[in-house]
């Protein structure tokens, strides 16, 4: 089996309840999706998606793959791409870095892959671990009696864990914090994620002021040094997010116990293949993990819930349907969600295809049809 066309598509998410607040002063509404399709000769195609939470998250950037993509297709075409190692080998030697760039084309090596076995992307990755992965939702930076509300309604759409977005005034965090915690159900986790937001002594503030609530700290401060100056003083578990990037920060994690939770970000850490690796790694030295990604639709989702499911389930906190963030669709198909967990399809490969309505004519195309 061979490569002949790679396409990339673009196509704007817009997110279903008006402005997403988060971390030290960061909105969106509308975040720009990178959907990469790759054909082969054996009529058997395969998709990946990448849409990072704002131009401004991490260093990823929506152009990102379609700069990629005019370096790396041409390399491509030709190449199998069941080959899954040799495909991820190549893209880092031709390109340094910038993995979120090389997530989708990963991806979609992975779905085309499972539809050439007829077995899901889950089989591929190991089995199915966890039949069902518990969701959160998030709740942007609003006031602390828009929070109540809301985390009511995702309440009542049978979500059990709630992310209430901190990090930008460290005594109002303080409020909202304890507004919502306390209200917290049986059963029911909250996780205070300040994306990076806070200063350290803020950080501190925040946590001794709320330390007799149970919550997790999620990523107070930039740096993961910042993260462990924290760590020292707070009683709260303490989940780090945006630090976690690629095994040698895993590895760090462990030698220093730095942390109870590591979210691990399918594109943050450069496509499925790292992100197993790193999930292993963690939970075989028992830190448990959170499978999702930094935003996206049907196909981001479906990589998540793939992920997820192929996760052990007492080491998985929870993962997210990132895919009912949005107004529009980047897939058809893909996860299901029920009673606040999330289920990856049985189809074989990722089970999802490409809202071509949805994402209109390509930006770029490489290769010929076989």
């Amino acid at each position: 089996m061979k490569i002949t066309r790679i396409s990339v598509y673009k196509t704007a998410l817009p997110y279903i309840d008006g402005d997403y607040a988060w971390g030290a002063g960061n909105v969106i509404n509308t975040a720009m999706s990178s959907v990469v399709t790759i054909e082969t000769d054996a009529s058997i195609s395969g998709c990946g998606e990448f849409t990072p939470c704002g131009e401004n998250y991490m260093i990823a950037h929506s152009e990102g793959v379609e700069a990629l993509a005019r370096i790396l297709a041409p390399l491509l075409i030709g190449e199998d791409p069941r080959q899954v190692a040799r495909i991820e080998r190549l893209m880092d030697q031709v390109v340094q870095g910038h993995g979120y760039a090389k997530a989708p084309f990963d991806a979609a090596c992975w779905d085309i892959l499972g539809k050439s076995c007829d077995q899901p992307v889950w089989m591929m990755m190991g089995g199915k671990l966890t039949d069902g992965s518990p969701m959160y939702r998030v709740a942007p930076q609003r006031s602390a009696k828009e929070t109540i509300a809301e985390l009511e309604r995702h309440r009542a759409a049978g979500y059990r864990q709630f992310q209430v977005k901190v990090g930008g005034d460290w005594a109002k965090d303080i409020e909202r914090i304890r507004a919502t915690v306390p209200l917290l159900k049986m059963g029911e986790k909250a996780m205070a994620d300040a994306n990076q937001g806070w200063r350290v002594d803020n950080a501190i503030r925040v946590a001794c002021a709320t330390k007799d609530l149970d919550y997790i700290l999620e990523q107070p401060c930039k740096t993961y040094e910042e993260c462990q100056q924290v760590r020292r003083v707070a009683t709260q578990p303490m989940k780090l997010d945006e630090c976690v990037t690629d095994i040698r920060m895993a590895q760090r994690i462990v030698k220093d116990r730095g942390a109870e939770i590591c979210c691990l970000k399918i594109s943050n850490l450069g496509g499925l293949s790292k992100a197993r690796r790193v999930r292993d790694f963690l939970v075989e030295n028992r830190i448990p993990i959170v499978a999702e990604d930094t935003w996206g639709g049907e196909i981001t989702t479906s990589a998540v819930a793939h992920f997820a499911a192929s996760t052990p389930e007492e080491y998985l906190i929870n993962s997210t349907d990132l895919q009912n963030y949005n107004t529009r669709s980047t897939g058809i198909g893909g996860p299901t969600t029920c009673n606040g967990k999330l289920y990856a399809t049985d189809i074989s490969g990722l089970g999802v295809t490409p809202d071509y309505d949805s994402l209109g004519a390509p930006v770029a195309v490489y290769g010929e049809p076989a």
